[in-house]
């Protein structure tokens, strides 16, 4: 891992794990203002906002349809990119916040010029069990894996 020309790259499948997931918590919230004593305005303000969520979720974030939606991260010796079919690869700025478990990794990251952190989840089951494992050893172990994009990049 500390050789700089060495490149690791993975891509994502949608994950069904993640999707019923969501499923699941979307449809306690839309259920939970009807079982609330509140008025018919509010709930069908609720049911409204969570219909725009998961209109704006499931294509970019669980269904990965959407041109936006990350579906790939790769090291190389001029850093950390992310793929996405609207905008290719992309230099960014992986965060101190990220998480790489067993049963998921959370890649935080930052674009060039951009204050905002973003995130891409990586369930278990969107990779091969040995591209999940390196694609956590990777973001465990590698060196300069919080520098700039664009940085000096020694490994």
């Amino acid at each position: 891992m500390s050789n700089p020309s060495d490149v690791f790259e993975c891509h994502w499948q949608p994950s069904r794990w993640l999707l019923r997931l969501y499923l699941s918590v979307l449809a306690l919230a839309l259920l939970a203002p009807w079982l609330a004593d509140i008025p018919l305005w509010s709930k069908l303000l609720s049911l409204a906002a969570c219909l725009l969520h998961a209109s704006w979720v499931l294509p970019r974030h669980m269904l990965l349809t959407a041109p936006q939606a990350v579906t790939g991260l790769r090291r190389d010796a001029f850093g950390w990119h992310l793929y996405s079919a609207a905008a290719g690869w992309q230099a960014v700025q992986l965060r101190p916040d990220s998480l790489a478990l067993p049963l998921l990794v959370v890649v935080r990251y930052r674009l060039p010029g951009q204050r905002l952190s973003r995130g891409a989840c990586v369930p278990r089951d969107a990779l091969a069990p040995e591209q999940h494992r390196r694609l956590r050893l990777r973001l465990k172990f590698s060196r300069r894996r919080w520098a700039q994009p664009g940085a000096s990049a020694s490994g």
